[in-house]
């Protein structure tokens, strides 16, 4: 799960601008079965106020106390907790860790509110970026592709192997883009938003993708192309066409490789697949695009129901998003 869409670091400059102060504290390092993982961050007002969490609630006074002597004093600090096995099991865990804990007020001699106005900019428009600070001279700036590239991929945020630089990861959020409200597409959404993407159901029937059918969901009843072309598909996203209809799923293939989506899927057999790739090659498509589309679509586990072939979906998509190839 992606965690650097959250609003904290958003939270954190609201309250600089407002002359409130703020510090932001970051998980850099974990031991353990820990609370939350590295990169999880906690936002602290100069009048103690929080946003965020480091610990899922263990050490989170201890470094709110930190916090406002950082905004008192300057200076980052990084702070190491242990997670006893009796506080891990009251926060829902097996057994206990450890946590490295780095704080760091925002001014101008630390986190510079020009940093995390710019930090801030880049996630606003979806953006991968990454927050790295030197542990030994507190030196801070953004680096983003295609710099740290396995951690862009993995959402891995964490300290180098040199151990002197911290590396936060700020992915933009995952989308799901689903063409056709058939069926299976209602299970698939569902399990698209539990796995943290941004769902979003495009097709010109409004019978098909209805609010009754697909309550809380956003629903786009333009044609594919011209709905693709809206929604801007970048790195983050996947498109999985369902509708099984040339004149819908063909022209949001195209549009779906004329854009750099991780993933891209189409239902149908190994024969629909077949005449679909002489449709789109004759058409005009390239060899190589063709060869990006996952048909039949999800994994081979031999899914029946609507659900099961959603669960095959899904778990192919995260395959492709965490592994590559």
């Amino acid at each position: 799960m992606d965690h650097g869409f959250d609003d904290i670091p958003e939270i954190a400059l609201g309250w600089h601008r407002a002359g409130a102060g703020a510090a932001l504290a970051t998980v850099v390092e974990t031991w353990g079965s820990a609370p939350r993982p590295v990169g999880s961050q906690l936002a602290i007002s100069g009048g103690g106020e929080i946003a965020g969490s480091v610990s899922g609630g263990c050490v989170e006074g201890a470094v709110v106390v930190e916090a406002l002597e950082t905004l008192e004093t300057g200076g980052a600090r990084m702070l190491e907790f242990g997670v006893s096995d009796d506080e891990a099991f009251a926060v829902g865990l097996a057994c206990g860790g450890r946590i490295r804990v780095l704080v760091e007020p925002v001014g101008a001699d630390d986190l510079s509110p020009d940093l995390l106005e710019r930090l801030c900019a880049a996630r606003a428009a979806r953006r991968a970026v990454a927050y790295v600070v030197d542990l030994e001279s507190w030196a801070r700036g953004l680096e983003t592709p295609p710099a740290h590239p396995e951690r862009f991929r993995r959402d891995l945020s964490g300290i180098e192997p040199d151990a002197r630089r911290f590396v936060a990861i700020h992915n933009p959020p995952l989308r799901l883009v689903v063409v056709g409200g058939v069926h299976i597409a209602q299970p698939l959404l569902a399990m698209a938003r539990l796995a943290g993407f941004d769902p979003v159901l495009i097709d010109p029937r409004e019978s098909f993708a209805s609010p009754a059918r697909f309550p809380g969901t956003r629903l786009v009843h333009d044609w594919p192309d011209a709905a693709l072309a809206a929604e801007r598909p970048d790195a983050r996203t996947a498109v999985v066409t369902l509708t099984h209809d040339p004149k819908i799923d063909d022209p949001a293939i195209r549009a779906a490789l004329a854009a750099p989506v991780f993933y891209l899927g189409a239902l149908g057999s190994t024969r629909t697949h077949a005449k679909r790739r002489d449709r789109l090659g004759a058409a005009g498509v390239a060899e190589t695009d063709l060869d990006r589309i996952h048909a039949p679509v999800g994994l081979d586990i031999g899914a029946r129901s609507p659900a099961e072939i959603a669960v095959a979906i899904m778990a192919e998509i995260v395959a492709r998003l965490r592994r590559g190839g």
